[in-house]
Order: C-alpha cells, then sequence, then structure tokens
C-alpha cells in the first residue's frame, strides 16, 4: 500500500514543473521543499519498499518450506510402523 503512494506520488511529482512550489509532511508539519530533493527521497523510499517487500517473500518461501518438512516428518513419525510378516 506504501509502494502504491509512493509510486504514485513519484508520478504527479515528474507531471508538475520544475518550479513548482512542492511541500513535503514531517508529523503534523508541511515544510516547502526542492522538488529533486523530494523526487530523490521517494525513489530512494520505494528502492527500499521493494527490498522489503524481496525479502519478506524470500523469507515466507523458507517458512513455507520447512512447515512443509515438519508436516511431512511429523506425518511419518505418527503413521504406524508396518510389521514385518513373520
Amino acid at each position: 500500500m506504501e509502494k502504491t503512494e509512493v509510486e504514485q506520488t513519484i508520478a504527479e511529482l515528474q507531471k508538475t514543473p520544475e518550479d513548482a512550489v512542492i511541500y513535503k509532511a514531517i508529523g503534523s508539519l508541511l515544510v516547502k521543499a526542492e522538488k529533486p530533493k523530494v523526487t530523490e527521497d521517494l525513489v530512494e523510499r520505494k528502492e527500499l519498499l521493494d527490498t522489503r517487500s524481496t525479502v519478506l517473500a524470500r523469507q515466507e518461501e523458507r517458512m513455507r518450506s520447512q512447515i512443509k518438512e515438519a508436516q511431512t516428518k511429523l506425518q511419518e513419525d505418527l503413521s504406524p510402523v508396518s510389521q514385518p510378516s513373520s
């Protein structure tokens, strides 16, 4: 969700003229800022969010794999041991 907001903000900034007055929210304050600096900050934020998303996806996949292995082992441990026929 935050990534979408950042992408939309970057797109809107690209549409504004270079001399447009830009304000950046800092807490509950709006502070005048330079367009290139705001754009740079947003691009960095987007890259950070992309990286976090990738890391979380890898962690999720690793966890799914570990859960599947544990489930398989548990099923093996709980299945009745077959008795050798005499």
